[in-house]
């Protein structure tokens, strides 16, 4: 049914599909959930400058970040405060899907969330999420970890033109 969220094996199908709806994934058994694919983190920034946002496009200034390095181990521990989190997998939406994102509960329940944007229908590219850890003694956080569920909802009718934003084709 259009407008409802698609479960498990109608987002598996649009996996096995051209393009993909998800690629470079690290365990579609692990990451294919009941109701959404679960994203993994790439790689981890900080924020170093302030950003702005204007009437136009043209006064939009995206914040400059300083990439973080795991450890030998694999991984990071983050101070309190934004982080910008890069995905490992490319989405590739067609033009009658769109998607949410939403932090993973356990992220949750340990005072990190992750914020999102709406991912328009005819986007392609690996996406980045805002990473807050509100926890005062921070959070520790593993490469490759699975932090955010992308949710999937198929639309009565596809649009006429999809994504044709700054961040179309990002991080390829």
């Amino acid at each position: 049914m259009p407008g409802t969220p698609l479960d498990r094996d109608s987002i598996g199908h649009l996996i096995e599909g051209s393009p993909p709806l998800v690629e470079h994934f690290l365990s579609l058994e692990a990451q294919l959930q009941p109701n959404g694919f679960d994203m993994t983190v790439r790689d981890v920034a900080r924020m170093a400058t302030p950003g702005a946002v204007g009437a136009e496009d043209a006064d939009r200034v995206l914040s400059e970040t300083e990439p973080l390095e795991f450890g030998p181990d694999g991984w990071l521990q983050l101070e309190p405060g934004p982080f910008l989190v890069t995905f490992n997998e490319v989405v590739n939406l067609p033009l009658d899907v769109m998607a949410l994102g939403r932090p993973r509960s356990s992220l949750l329940r340990s005072g990190a969330g992750v914020h999102t944007a709406i991912w328009d229908a005819g986007y392609h590219g690996r996406s980045q999420a805002l990473l807050v850890v509100y926890h005062p003694q921070g959070y520790r956080m593993q490469q490759g970890a699975r932090v955010m569920q992308l949710v999937f909802f198929r639309m009565e009718t596809a649009t006429s033109q999809g994504y044709q934003g700054h961040f179309q084709s990002e991080n390829l």
